[in-house]
């Protein structure tokens, strides 16, 4: 909230003045939503603005009445009743029209849970009930407390897979969901509840566990990469300062000389450490779950590079939600560091949050021998396509040198590798790219016509920053594009 009516949400600036400004019509969904969400109320500074903050609650109860607007869907509840039980327990008083607005709020919630949509929606249903049940004392309390930890139960179990990533596959979720799992210790530690105080060791492994697998999907700049739908500024930030109040951390892990790799099984996802400050991550993963790959991009066998501490070679980012063409574009083959084939996705995104056929990583081999790191998958995406052509990439790591083997077998028409170039990075003469610090990256292609397009990279929601874009062309079935730095 800029002032009092003006709010600056994704990079839009809105004016609330009148109740059917909550549900402007010529703002995006994802927009309303967060003005709902009233995530000013534990904002930084919140405890400096307390009387503006107290009108802000009163007039969302004013201009909101009960299941009018989007204030009232599951998903804004759920946050809001986070943000409000947070407020009013450090607040220590809220008067009654207030606390039985906050009631009515959970009542709402609490019939229509999104069984229909699942995955994070369903676990912020959850933890919002957990909340708010842990507030209130008497019956309805117990209730919503008891319904709230049964859905964190089932989805915790759920959701976090062995090697500690989040079943979505979104680094920026994943951060999200760990920041929740903060919450949820927090107040098993300030409620004295016994039902939260018995999760709570059980909270904490999969938070370790969380962590440990966000420190290793984040660049050598201490951000997220970007895998599926995933920008900055959204998450709370990797550091996982939260945690550490609440005890929980994991020891820094040392840059390693030479060359090291890290397998996250469960996840599908690939990271080598080249030497310090340089680091690649290979999406060998499958799309998600298979009941809701709605953050999902057509991104299988990408990946993002980053050499002396900067990102090189990225992925699109998102700054967009919602069933608009530019959405679409965004999670789109095209839109990633992977080959394209016929103009197909790898995997059929379609209307903002779905996937209809899916590509399905297979064969994927990790293999060292001496300084040469060797990784190898193949995907069957295209496999609806004539010829049911299949893409194969083997990347192949040695110290100063990345060398990108692709190759189509069966029939196809045209085929285009591209490597999207961070904003900062600069062309430089005879195929070299120029970073920021002075370094230089040269790059070669063989078997293909390569040429450089003008893109967009999205590091944020609201954000796009024109940017280049390395696109190889397939002359033969197999291309090798190659980047070598001192």
């Amino acid at each position: 909230m800029v002032e009092e009516g003006t709010f600056r949400l994704l990079a839009e600036i809105g004016e609330v003045h009148t109740p059917q400004d909550w549900n402007a019509h010529d703002k995006p969904k994802l927009w309303l939503y967060h003005l709902h969400y009233l995530d000013d109320l534990n904002a930084q500074g919140a405890e400096d603005r307390q009387a503006q903050l107290f009108r802000l609650i009163a007039r969302w109860t004013e201009d909101n009445p009960p299941l009018a607007g989007v204030g009232w869907e599951p998903y804004p509840l759920s946050l809001r009743l986070v943000n409000l039980v947070k407020w009013y327990a450090r607040s220590g008083d809220a008067p009654e029209t207030l606390l039985h607005s906050l009631a009515r709020q959970a009542q709402a919630l609490a019939a229509q849970l999104e069984r229909h949509i699942l995955a994070n929606h369903l676990f912020a249903n959850g933890k919002a009930l957990a909340f708010v049940g842990a507030f209130f004392s008497g019956e309805a309390g117990e209730i919503w407390l008891e319904k709230g930890l049964r859905i964190l139960d089932r989805e915790i179990a759920e959701q976090f897979l062995p090697d500690g990533g989040h079943f979505e596959l979104s680094p920026m979720y994943h951060a999200t969901m760990l920041w929740d799992l903060c919450d949820l210790l927090n107040l098993a530690e300030r409620s004295g509840l016994p039902e939260l105080a018995a999760r709570a060791q059980m909270w904490r492994g999969v938070l370790e566990r969380g962590l440990g697998w966000l420190q290793t999907m984040c660049h050598p700049d201490g951000e997220i990469a970007f895998f599926n739908d995933a920008a900055f500024g959204t998450a709370p930030a990797p550091e996982a300062e939260y945690a550490r109040r609440l005890g929980v951390s994991l020891p820094p892990r040392p840059p390693e000389p030479g060359l090291t790799h890290f397998h996250l099984v469960d996840s599908g996802y690939v990271v080598v450490d080249l030497a310090h400050g340089c680091r690649a991550l290979l999406d060998v993963a499958h799309v998600g779950p298979t009941y809701q790959p709605g953050h999902a991009h057509a991104d299988t066998l990408s990946f993002e590079l980053s050499l002396y501490g900067q990102r090189v070679l990225v992925n699109s980012g998102t700054s967009v939600y919602g069933e608009g063409q530019e959405r679409q574009r965004q999670r789109s083959t095209a839109a990633h560091n992977t080959v394209q084939i016929d103009g197909a996705d790898s995997s059929e995104v379609w209307a903002g949050f779905r996937v209809a056929r899916r590509a399905r990583p297979v064969g994927l081999a990790i293999g060292r021998e001496a300084d040469t790191l060797t990784v190898r998958c193949a995907h069957d995406g295209y496999r609806w396509l004539p010829g049911a052509p299949r893409h194969t990439r083997i990347w192949r790591f040695t110290p100063g040198r990345l060398t990108v083997v692709d190759r189509i077998d069966g029939a196809f028409r045209n085929a285009v590798a591209r490597f999207h170039v961070h904003p900062v990075v600069r062309l430089g003469s005879e195929d070299s790219l120029l970073l920021p610090t002075g370094q230089k990256v040269r790059w070669s292609a063989q078997g293909g016509r390569a040429r450089i397009v003008s893109s967009t990279w999205h590091p944020r929601f609201g954000v796009h920053a024109p940017n280049l874009c390395i696109e190889v062309t397939f002359a033969h079935p197999d291309i090798t594009t190659e980047f070598s730095w001192d």
